[in-house]
């Protein structure tokens, strides 16, 4: 078991990691972004890929 929990922190850690810097980057931007509550959502609640899909579609509306 110990050997197993060893392999999942790293993943962990970087979904943290994501999940973090997608929140602060979707702040940040909260006003210029298109349905922001929408993102927050995804971000929050489609688990693992919530965050990837955020940076690589949601961070196309205010450029």
């Amino acid at each position: 078991m110990s050997n197993t929990l060893a392999l999942l922190v790293p993943f962990f850690i970087l979904y943290l990691i994501l999940s973090v810097t997608a929140l602060v980057d979707l702040i940040r931007h909260w006003s210029t972004r298109q349905n922001p509550v929408i993102w927050l959502i995804v971000i929050l609640l489609v688990s693992t890929f919530g965050p990837i899909i955020y940076f690589i579609f949601g961070r196309k509306d205010y450029r």
